[in-house]
């Protein structure tokens, strides 16, 4: 088994050079995104360093939930708090405010920088504030609620806080590390399309050709390993 032709020889060593080419690249896209993780502080990616303590507000007076006319009925219900407001989230769908029961279709631009500067630290300065209805697959801001207010903050860090119209939360922070962080998470799982699915088919099929080409190598250094051959010619003499 281990004497083989010269030229399985070099077909082997061939099938191996071709396989360590092709999937080189990502191995090394690999290597680069381990190590960037090992070596980053998560609380820093999620920009827990960019967000300040804030104490919500303790309110009196507020209106029973049993003297909101809500036709469906209410399944499930949370106090929020909207620029220094009260309000009732109710079923996951409307806002009422927790004063006076009236609806509250949608926040306004200027409650959006309240509630970003109640979560973002003062040191940090508006710069921008837009509307986002819709995002791609590929969005810093995908698969959360829309539309939202995004709203950038001057600095070299690119400071980007969303929030939600329809109930007015504080969904996320978006950073330089953290999309960094984001863009090497997608070469790490190769899910180009939507960056989250670690069980695509295209990292399964490299994970497979990964093992096919270290085996190849295992298999070529056993079949032109001249400390092989000498072991087994003399177990062959002896004989």
């Amino acid at each position: 088994m281990v004497f083989v032709k010269s030229k399985t020889s070099k077909k082997i060593r061939t099938a191996h050079r071709y396989l360590g080419l092709f999937l080189g690249i990502q191995f090394l896209f690999w290597t680069i995104s381990g190590l960037y993780f090992s070596w980053t502080d998560l609380d820093e990616i999620h920009g827990d360093h960019f967000r300040k303590s804030y104490i919500k507000k303790e309110y009196e007076n507020l209106l029973s939930p049993s003297k909101i006319n809500f036709s469906n009925g209410i399944k499930s219900l949370e106090l929020r708090e909207i620029a220094d407001t009260p309000y009732y989230w109710i079923n996951e769908n409307k806002l009422i405010n927790a004063y006076d029961g009236f609806v509250k279709d949608s926040i306004t631009k200027e409650e959006a920088i309240i509630i970003s500067n109640n979560n973002i630290l003062d040191e940090y300065k508006i710069l921008d504030v837009k509307i986002i209805n819709e995002v791609g697959n590929h969005h810093e801001y995908r698969g959360r609620p829309l539309p939202a207010y995004v709203i950038s903050y001057e600095g070299s860090d690119k400071l980007k806080s969303y929030i939600s119209i329809k109930d007015g939360q504080f969904q996320t922070i978006r950073h330089r590390s953290w999309r960094w962080f984001d863009f090497l998470w997608m070469t790490h799982t190769m899910d180009y399309e939507t960056r989250d699915d670690f069980n695509n088919k295209l990292i399964r099929a490299f994970s497979i050709l990964g093992l096919i080409t270290v085996m190849s190598g295992f298999l070529l250094w056993l079949v032109t390993s001249k400390t092989i051959r000498k072991i087994f010619k003399n177990k062959f003499n002896l004989n």
